[in-house]
């Protein structure tokens, strides 16, 4: 109850400054994984197609900066920056900063008319035009209980309150109760499938699969949805630094059992740049999904709505 109450309390009177282009947060209820990053590169990918310079704006969680940065995919490493923004800035420019307002004021310098949010939903400084709140069909709210007694953020009508649409991601019951309280308060409700980027690739091979991710299960179930057999899995905390031993040991079990050892791409992007077993990146597998709206032109929707909403309260 009180964190509950502390949540709320910061959501209705956080100050929130205003930037000059459209902000779209990709958020979700609850702690953990829901699909927000590859939502969020779908949205990049989708506001590049209409001319625009997306800039996505990142706390940088795992990596150590104190300053806003610029993402160099080449040159900074998961340590540095955290794994999540090494990922997405493969596919636009990605702002690292623990403050949310200086790493937006450093996207406009770089030339970005759009930001994209990757989380910060409950506490962030910003003024947000459209959010966004993902959530998996299969998992939903879990026990619906606040943290520390449950998964969620913040009370899930205050978090309504505030949210302008929301994306179902794969398929399954557990996310109806919610659905259905966004419906009758009149938010837009998306559905999305997660699918393999090379799924030809996977199909038929005996597979050891570990993941260091917020629920390696819809990972796992990626991997057999495209065709793989997945013999055995190793699963590790979010955002995990893996050591060198644990790596050797994962080699160890998947030649002993003849299996190809394959991973997620955020886990792989973690891994590159750290101190790996000679060889390893190489004969590791990585298994790379995206989000596909249903239909596929939400995305445009979604920006169309931000922009509606930006240029309301800049005028």
């Amino acid at each position: 109850m009180v964190y509950g109450l502390v949540a709320s309390r910061r959501m209705a009177r956080a100050p929130r400054k205003k930037i000059d282009v459209p902000v779209i947060c990709i958020g979700n209820f609850t702690v953990g994984g829901t699909g927000k990053t590859p939502t969020t590169i779908a949205l990049a990918k989708a506001a590049i197609r209409r001319g625009l310079k997306p800039g996505i704006l990142s706390r940088g969680h795992g990596g150590t900066l104190r300053r806003a940065h610029i993402v160099n995919p080449k040159e900074d490493t998961a340590a540095i920056v955290g794994d999540e923004p090494l990922l997405l800035a493969q596919h636009a420019t990605v702002a690292v900063s623990r403050k949310r307002l200086s790493g937006a004021e450093l996207l406009l310098e770089n030339g970005c008319d759009l930001i994209l949010m990757d989380d910060g939903f409950q506490s962030a400084h910003l003024e947000i035009d459209h959010a966004l709140l993902v959530v998996d069909a299969r998992t939903g709210l879990g026990n619906a209980h606040v943290i520390p007694g449950g998964p969620l953020r913040a009370p899930l009508i205050e978090q309504l309150r505030y949210a302008d649409s929301l994306l179902c991601i794969g398929s399954g019951t557990a996310a109806d109760t919610v659905l259905r309280m966004a419906a009758r308060a009149g938010k837009a409700i998306y559905t999305a499938a997660t699918i393999a980027v090379e799924p030809d690739a996977f199909a038929g091979k005996k597979v050891l699969a570990f993941a260091g991710i917020g629920h390696p299960q819809r990972f796992f179930d990626a991997l057999a949805h495209a065709g793989a057999d997945v013999v055995q899995t190793r699963v590790f905390g979010d955002h995990h630094p893996f050591k060198p031993a644990e790596l050797q040991e994962l080699e160890r079990e998947a030649s002993s059992a003849r299996l190809q050892l394959v991973t997620t791409e955020k886990d792989a992007a973690r891994l590159r740049g750290s101190i790996v077993p000679e060889g390893f990146l190489q004969r590791l597998a990585v298994f790379g999904v995206e989000t596909r709206f249903e239909p596929e032109d939400v995305p445009d929707r979604i920006i169309d709505a931000a922009t509606v909403a930006f240029r309301k309260r800049r005028f």
